[in-house]
């Protein structure tokens, strides 16, 4: 399909956007040819999350939003393309992004899983499954995603990369590598509660391209499509 979206594709994007940029499709209702053009052109994902699927905008679907605010949309949402206008002309006055005026998405709680009782044998009911007997789980480093603790793990991380000081800008990609027994979801996790109020700690973007390797790109940790590159944690 065209990587430009419909006016009805817009629509649909444009709903989620309002929702910092990810709803169940239960919620969104869009029809099914609409929304598999937009997860074709890279603009949109679907995961499936319980009976549902989440619809998840893409860092290209935000980028496309934030240069076509005033995209013509169809004549039933005449109201909603004269907001959009409104908010483009807003973000040309202040310098703000989309991203930066629409916010990170909400953190979701995981699913609860489920748990299911060990099966005794007959004649036996305390006796456990052999495999459950004496064998002790091994820690998972993964399952370190309490805030707290990741927060701690950010910033002994970030130390390391600056020798213990303070107010100096450190690289993700360094930050990352000092963090590689953590999965990339789990980082994420908690660089984006720092952006959801710790005071202390902030990222910040190049805006140079010339000072960006691959690596650096593909280490930019992007919550609403605008990537940022450096961690700073304040003395």
């Amino acid at each position: 399909m065209s990587e430009t979206p419909t006016p009805q594709q817009a629509l649909i994007l444009w709903r989620l956007l309002g929702r910092q940029g990810t709803a169940l499709n239960s919620e969104i209702a869009p029809r099914k040819a609409e929304r598999d053009g937009l997860c074709a052109a890279g603009l949109l994902t679907a995961e499936k999350e319980g009976r549902s699927s989440r619809l998840t905008v893409t860092d290209k679907g935000w980028n496309w939003a934030g240069r076509h605010l005033r995209d013509p949309l169809p004549p039933n949402a005449r109201v909603l393309q004269d907001w959009l206008t409104r908010l483009h002309h807003h973000l040309e006055a202040t310098g703000a992004t989309l991203a930066e005026f629409v916010g990170p998405a909400p953190e979701r709680a995981p699913p609860e899983p489920k748990v299911r009782a060990p099966r005794s044998r007959k004649g036996d009911p305390a006796r456990k499954p052999r495999s459950q007997a004496s064998v002790p789980k091994a820690p998972d480093p993964h399952d370190e995603a309490d805030p707290d603790q990741l927060r701690t793990r950010i910033e002994r991380a970030y130390l390391a990369c600056t020798k213990g000081r303070k107010s100096t800008a450190v690289r993700l990609s360094a930050l990352r590598a000092a963090l590689s027994d953590l999965d990339r979801a789990t980082v994420d996790a908690g660089l984006a509660a720092v952006l959801r109020g710790d005071d202390s700690i902030r990222l910040t973007r190049i805006s140079d391209p010339k000072a960006l390797d691959a690596a650096e790109r593909a280490a930019a940790f992007s919550p609403a499509g605008e990537p940022f590159h450096e961690i700073w944690i304040n003395a």
